[in-house]
């Protein structure tokens, strides 16, 4: 019996990334919805906030800074992460109609097939990122013209992390009604146990436990990462531990989907 024809890679990467990126255009309100849950920490809670955190001197930052100019990295983060479940939604929902088995046996090695749907759903994080980094600008809230650049590696990266740990928490969800409770338990703990609406250093001052589960917390060091890209400014320690991160959540979303454990063990 001959092999089965294989499909050209990028080809096949493309329509699996297009197919994302019209997903999220007939799909209007997950665009403003993404906007909306940064943009009410942005013009509503920091102007709560912003006399009760003071803010020091710290890296990247040379000098004092409003509390509006220290979160919007963390809201970007907020912005990859929500879209990084929002897509891991869409592979459940996909694998309950039966299309996401039949994109799975086609003839293109696994690990691909989830790679070109992680970078479908991290372009459309990007787009969404700039997007409210856009609007902060129309508010007054601007950075360095620079940084607008040297934040896409940053913006790239913690994209492909977040993903891949929606990638494999949707390998391991076998109901999409169990979803919620999922994101419940990983996005909110993930975005204020982290660096994303006040320094670690406030953190301490507080609970020398819940400073040091905000250091170990992978969502933090992505966040400083975009927090230093966005200032021109660079990060050994936030690059390291947001490619491990990377690492470890796709060997995991691999696993769950492998054949032999994941989604046809289950579906069978």
């Amino acid at each position: 019996m001959s092999a089965p024809p294989r499909i050209p890679l990028w080809p096949a990467f493309r329509a699996i990334a297009a197919r994302e990126l019209l997903r999220f255009v007939h799909q209007r309100e997950r665009f403003l919805a993404a906007l909306v849950r940064p943009l009410v920490w942005l013009l509503v809670f920091a102007a709560g906030f912003r006399a009760a955190l003071g803010l020091s001197i710290i890296p990247p930052y040379q000098t004092y800074i409003t509390y509006e100019t220290y979160i919007v990295p963390g809201l970007c983060g907020m912005i990859l992460l929500f879209n990084g479940m929002q897509s891991s939604l869409s592979l459940v929902y996909d694998r309950e109609m039966g299309s996401m088995r039949l994109l799975l046996t086609a003839p293109l090695p696994r690990w691909y097939l989830l790679f070109s749907k992680l970078c479908g759903a991290t372009f459309i994080g990007i787009l969404q990122c700039y997007a409210f980094l856009v609007i902060a600008v129309l508010f007054g809230i601007d950075h360095p013209p620079l940084g607008y650049v040297t934040i896409l590696p940053a913006l790239v990266l913690a994209g492909l992390m977040l993903g891949s740990l929606g990638l494999a928490l949707s390998s391991f969800i076998k109901q999409l009604e169990n979803f919620a409770g999922v994101m419940n338990f990983v996005i909110f703990p993930m975005f204020f146990l982290s660096s994303a609406l006040y320094p670690l250093w406030k953190m301490q001052e507080s609970s020398e436990l819940l400073y040091w589960i905000c250091r170990l917390n992978p969502f933090t060091h992505a966040v400083e990462l975009i927090r230093f890209a966005l200032h021109v400014d660079f990060s050994p320690w936030a690059l390291l531990w947001t490619l491990v991160a990377t690492a470890v959540f796709t060997l995991f979303a691999l696993w769950g989907y492998d054949p032999a454990r994941g989604l046809i063990r289950r579906k069978s």
